[in-house]
């Protein structure tokens, strides 16, 4: 389910934005960091975060708050006070970037 939610564009989206060993994606953008090998450089603790709300990590990072709803800007009116991800949607994204542990 993680991986479908990472490949979904009108979800996760990830692809947009960062390089990746998923060969089948047609697009892969070079924005963020590869996630190629990213489940052995992470805890799934930091991953969940970065996910969450990169920004409480990095102030200056560009990556959606996937489940944060306070505090956003620009924020269209019917999508206001509802998180992108649920929080199981989250965890199967943080459960299979956890699987992504071999590098290029």
């Amino acid at each position: 389910r993680g991986k479908e939610i990472v490949l979904d564009p009108a979800r996760g989206n990830c692809l947009i934005c960062h390089p990746s060993p998923i060969g089948e994606a047609a697009f892969h953008g070079d924005v963020g960091p590869d996630l190629a090998g990213v489940g052995s450089r992470y805890d799934a603790g930091e991953l969940r975060l970065r996910v969450v709300d990169a920004r409480r990590l990095n102030p200056a990072s560009v990556m959606p708050a996937y489940h944060r709803t306070d505090g956003l800007h620009r924020v269209l009116k019917e999508y206001r006070g509802k998180p992108i991800l649920t929080r199981q949607e989250v965890e199967d994204v943080v459960a299979y970037l956890m699987t992504l542990t071999e590098d290029r």
